[in-house]
């Protein structure tokens, strides 16, 4: 699996098929948070000059107390992405790798791009001694599915025993506090741990994540990206954001998710998972209701390995709920 891969987010590519303007559309194709906190304040300074040790070490001390790691600070990246791009540095040449899927299709790429032969299972107890490297995404993009946190600290020793390692990519896990490892990845030597900034407070497009594991696979991570990586904005905007009412964005989250629920409900499509950013409904025919909603330009994401399945992101508004529950009772009319 080398070909690159279509994800959600591609309203230009939507336009140019289905016509209309970027304002005329309803983006529901990725888990973002759709009712964004305000941007803060940006001193002009950080615009003018390269992020400086002070504001890199702010903004991942403010990550720290978000995450919950205590005194150790996680690494900003600019974005999980940049991260998945060196996860070949960090498997064991010449072993196999274990994805457990279906999930986010780019640990995959990656990795074959790299040679390393690739085995996607659905059971952590198909991981084998021979795997080198087991990816993890907790919860799961598409599904939701969540391994419990002792299940994950089990197999991070088991893969510690076998000189493997394991990554769980925590990118929707900002509601799962209880369950994250964040916090172990920092002194468990097969642990490694990805955290998303973007998807919970609705501005993905300053390209920032984070990254917990041991001091040693972060100084390779952060010599990997080079100097600078970050910028000065996207540093100054976490540290203030995540200081921010995260009670209110949590609130305005579980709201919006109801009002989706609600929608999905009435007009007749099954959950059948999804997380606190998207739902994943079972249809008849999941590629022919997200062209069916195109056409009323709302953008939905399919799966071509599940044929049936359909991801819905939350809308900003009840509006936008009904203008979803008229659109998705045509298409399945």
């Amino acid at each position: 699996m080398t070909a690159p891969i279509q994800h959600g987010g591609g309203l230009s590519r939507a336009i140019g098929r289905y016509g209309g303007a970027t304002a005329d559309w309803l983006d529901l194709s990725t888990g973002i948070n759709p009712c964004p906190p305000p941007l803060p304040e940006i001193p002009a300074a950080v615009w003018h000059r390269l992020p400086d040790a002070d504001l890199v070490h702010r903004a991942e001390t403010a990550a720290a107390a978000f995450y919950g790691t205590g005194p150790r600070l996680p690494l900003a990246v600019p974005g999980t992405q940049s991260v998945i791009q060196h996860l070949p540095a960090l498997a064991s040449a010449g072993r196999p790798v274990a994805i457990l899927g279906p999930t986010y299709g780019e640990y995959r790429r990656v990795l074959s791009l790299s040679g390393f032969p690739v085995d996607l299972i659905g059971d952590p107890q198909d991981i084998r001694s021979e795997h080198g490297l087991v990816v993890i995404v907790n919860p799961n993009n598409p599904t939701g599915r969540q391994l419990p946190r002792r299940t994950l600290l089990d197999l991070a020793d088991r893969l510690a025993a076998q000189d493997g390692r394991l990554v769980v990519d925590e990118a929707f896990g900002d509601e799962i506090s209880g369950n994250s490892v964040a916090a172990e990845a920092f002194t468990h030597p097969a642990l490694i741990v990805f955290r998303s900034f973007g998807k919970l407070f609705g501005h993905a497009g300053i390209r920032l994540g984070f990254v917990m594991a041991t001091p040693d696979v972060l100084q390779a991570l952060s010599t990997a990206l080079g100097p600078w990586a970050v910028s000065g904005p996207a540093l100054c905007v976490a540290e203030q954001l995540f200081q921010g009412d995260l009670e209110g964005l949590r609130a305005r989250i579980a709201e919006r998710k109801a009002g989706l629920e609600a929608a999905l409900s009435e007009a007749g499509c099954r959950t059948i998972g999804g997380t606190h950013l998207f739902s994943l409904v079972e249809v008849a025919d999941g590629a022919a209701l997200q062209h069916a909603l195109c056409k009323e330009h709302i953008l939905t994401r399919s799966f071509d390995y599940a044929p049936r399945w359909l991801r819905l992101g939350l809308t900003p508004d009840p509006q936008s709920d009904q203008r979803l529950l008229l659109a998705l009772r045509k298409g399945m009319a």
